[in-house]
């Protein structure tokens, strides 16, 4: 029996190399055989986006809850009224008022504004009007007991950019841009009335509270003396841009500019086309560990203020130079499977989500805007949002997302920072990806020619390769 089964094997290799050898060079297209790309590659559709990114909201609609209750019961608060000392936000994966959410309010907003999709608004709106309605309750109570839920503390008196930034840009995008805003004039109006207050108390504190140098860049106290954190530019800077949208009162505008071009000067390292996480006063020389999310919150901050600085602003072209050379950086450093390493410049670093869905979106959003050329970005964009993709599992958690980080001096630091699928720092970056995606998709002319893709001026009505581009199709 086993000289039976032993002749049956030895007669089927013997067919499968006869087969074999039939392909070559002479009678088989070789080039046009199917790549082996241990991730996804090629063109998605819109509707393949928002699948995964309505994932996402799902799951984070269920982690956050937009409700009070008491903390000492678990019991719902139903009335504003009855708000004391034991009154919190109800508790689950993520908090309302952090950064994180500030970013990932913004993402939302920008998944409803492109696919229209009402429950994409509903879900910043919810969460927008509960912090507003319990603000001045809360304010009361803090007043009186200076003791309340640290996440509701946040939006009463903030203690850093973290606090401030992030959360009223999102609130001041629902005012002032037109895809977002409320079609019903009244109700346009009772929604700013309710936001203002608070949008006023976070920007008063980005302007007046917090720690400067000496020049008036952004800073901190921590972990040394006078330090310059690239995550500050994120934290600050796009909330006193969008004040001068909201107001009109151009020198929101030169402030935002000015502090862009300060955080270069100290942070931004040409030969590299990156910049460097931390900076300190006292510290020479100045070490440059390129961190991936404190990246793509200085490319994030880019875009954020482009979009709605005047095209006549002195600064402009300064900071569009700046944000094309950082994409040609960023785009010399993508791995072959899409993602970015936690160290930029470090290929024995992992890679990490966050930071590439940031990437994802900002390049994307750069073509869509006409800053960087399709043609030599539109696939690495692509190719972002397939590692971005990949990274959504199917409850919608965002994995190989590094968890909040401070600042070191050394390449452990970084390397071997955990990752964990409720670090919230990827939720938002992964929507605000798909997002721009699918405007990319829609405006943009992207093909697949002999396995690569590419980006074309016109729409390509073949699915053949192409071998001849003249600027017309011909095939």
């Amino acid at each position: 029996m086993n000289r039976i089964f032993f002749a049956l094997g030895l007669m089927l290799l013997t067919g499968l190399s006869a087969s074999a050898q039939q392909v070559n060079d002479n009678n088989t297209p070789l080039h046009l055989m199917r790549p082996a790309n241990q991730q996804r590659y090629g063109i998605p559709t819109a509707e393949q986006v928002k699948q995964t990114m309505d994932r996402v909201l799902h799951y984070i609609d269920a982690e956050t809850p937009a409700v009070l209750v008491d903390k000492r019961t678990g019991q719902e608060v139903m009335r504003m009224k009855d708000i004391d000392e034991q009154t919190q936000l109800k508790q689950g994966g993520f908090r309302l008022t952090s950064y994180e959410w500030g970013v990932t309010y913004s993402g939302v907003l920008a998944a409803y504004a492109v696919t229209g999709d009402d429950a994409y608004r509903d879900y910043v709106y919810k969460r927008h009007r509960l912090l507003a309605d319990m603000a001045p309750w809360f304010e009361k109570v803090y007043q009186k007991h200076k003791n309340i839920d640290v996440n509701v503390r946040r939006v009463i008196d903030p203690h850093a950019l973290d606090d401030a930034g992030a959360v009223a840009t999102s609130m001041m995008k629902a005012l002032v841009n037109e895809e977002l805003r409320m079609k019903d004039e009244a109700l346009r109006d009772k929604h700013a009335a309710q936001l203002r207050p608070l949008i006023d108390n976070y920007t008063n504190y980005i302007l007046n509270k917090e720690f400067r140098l000496s020049d008036g860049t952004f800073a901190r106290l921590r972990p040394q003396k006078n330090t310059v954190w690239l995550d500050d530019m994120f934290m600050g800077v796009p909330a006193v841009a969008y004040l001068g949208k909201l107001t009109g009162d151009t020198k929101y505008y030169d402030e935002a500019a000015r502090q862009v071009m300060l955080f270069a000067q100290r942070m931004w390292v040409k030969e590299d086309g990156l910049f460097r996480h931390g900076w300190v006063e006292a510290m020479q020389p100045h070490p440059a560990f390129y961190w991936g999310r404190a990246n793509g919150w200085a490319l994030l901050t880019m875009c954020e203020v482009l979009d709605v600085l005047p095209a006549e602003h002195p600064q402009r072209t300064q900071i569009l130079d700046l944000l094309r050379a950082h994409v040609q950086g960023l785009s010399r450093l993508q791995h072959h499977d899409g993602f970015w390493h936690q160290l930029l410049n470090r290929s024995d670093t992992y890679l990490e989500a966050s930071a590439t869905a940031i990437y994802t979106y900002c390049i994307a959003h750069a073509i869509n805007q006409g800053w960087v050329d399709a043609k030599a970005y539109g696939p690495v964009a692509l190719l972002g949002w397939q590692a971005v993709n990949q990274s959504v599992n199917e409850r919608g958690q965002v994995e190989n997302v590094c968890v909040g980080t401070g600042m070191g001096f050394d390449a452990a630091f970084y390397a071997y920072r955990p990752v964990h699928v409720m670090a919230a720092h990827g939720y938002g970056p992964a929507i605000w990806a798909g997002a721009e995606i699918i405007r990319l998709l829609q405006h943009q002319h992207p093909k697949m020619n002999d396995s690569a893709v590419q980006f074309y001026d016109e729409e390509v009505p073949t699915s053949g390769p192409i071998f001849n581009y003249d600027g017309k199709i011909r095939y």
